[in-house]
Order: structure tokens, then sequence, then C-alpha cells
């Protein structure tokens, strides 16, 4: 059975905040993450936090790329090097490809318009699997406007295209 994909589509994206603290209430870098997705016209269909545990983490994203909807799941907090931060041991393993250049961009826009030589302490990570792009940013509402506004939101439309186009061939 063939399935293709709409171009013209609204995206879609989870939004997972990890963190041992965070309430909905407290979550300011997941509501400015949403926040800025809503006004670029990017419907948030999902939204979560949970605690800084490996098992939790890869549970709610492995949840998400069942979604057949869903284009990108998009995380903050934990990519730190503290022994609590464990987004990206979590995360990571569930890549099929893995986007480099993501963290290579965004250590390098953190150092320059953010907050100096602390980016080379940032584990930034994104990949794709299940036709999803996955971004795992720092929990800082800085780190998370920098990432969206410079380097997620301009290129998600481009990367869904991307990984969407094989279903387009085969219709």
């Amino acid at each position: 059975m063939s399935e293709s994909f709409d171009l013209e589509k609204n995206i879609r994206i989870a939004v997972l905040t990890v963190s041992d603290t965070r309430t909905p209430e407290t979550d300011t870098g997941g509501a400015l993450m949403k926040t800025l997705a809503e006004a670029a016209g990017i419907e948030v269909a999902g939204y979560r936090i949970v605690k800084d545990d490996q098992a939790e983490i890869k549970r709610a994203v492995a949840e998400w790329l069942e979604e057949k909807d869903l284009d990108a799941i998009v995380s903050t907090g934990g990519t730190g090097i503290a022994k609590r931060d464990v987004s990206i041991e979590a995360i990571e393993p569930l890549f099929e490809k893995e986007i480099p250049g993501f963290g290579e961009l965004f250590r390098f826009l953190s150092f320059r318009e953010d907050i100096g030589t602390r980016a080379l302490l940032s584990r930034a990570s994104a990949g794709v699997a299940s036709d999803k792009a996955i971004f795992v940013l720092p929990g800082s509402r800085g780190a998370v406007k920098l990432a969206m506004e410079r380097l997620v939101l301009p290129e998600l439309a481009h990367i869904t295209f991307e990984l969407n186009k094989h279903r387009q061939a085969r219709s």
C-alpha cells in the first residue's frame, strides 16, 4: 500500500521537556518552544514533561515515533554534562541517522551569540527516525530560542520534505 505525502500539509511536532523540577506552570523552555512553533504555523500535537531518567525519556520519544501524523520531536533539557543529564544517552540510540551539523551549528551560534565558551559543554543533537526529525536541545530559554529561531524552524519544512519524499515517489 503506498502512502502519499502532502507537501502542503501542516507540520506537526511534539515537545518534550526533560526535568526533575519543572511542571506545566514552570516549564518556561517548553512553553517558549510551543509558542515559537505555533507562531511559525506549526501545530504542537503533543507535549510532555518527564524526569531526567533514561527509560522515561526513551519511552516518551519511542511512543511519538509510532505516531504516523507526527513530523518532528523537539526535546529540551538534559543535554549537559551533569550526572543527571541523560537525554542524549536516551534519545541518540533511537536515531536511524544522525544530523551532526545541527549540534555543530548550535554550538557555534551559542558561542558567538549567547554563552561564549560555555557552549563547549552543550551536547545538543539531532537525528531522524521513523521519517521524523528529532532535535535534542538544552533546557535554557536562551538555548531554546536560539535553536528554534536559527536552526529548527527555518529548516523544518525542508527536513520534513526530505524525510517523506520517498512516499511522493511511490504514489
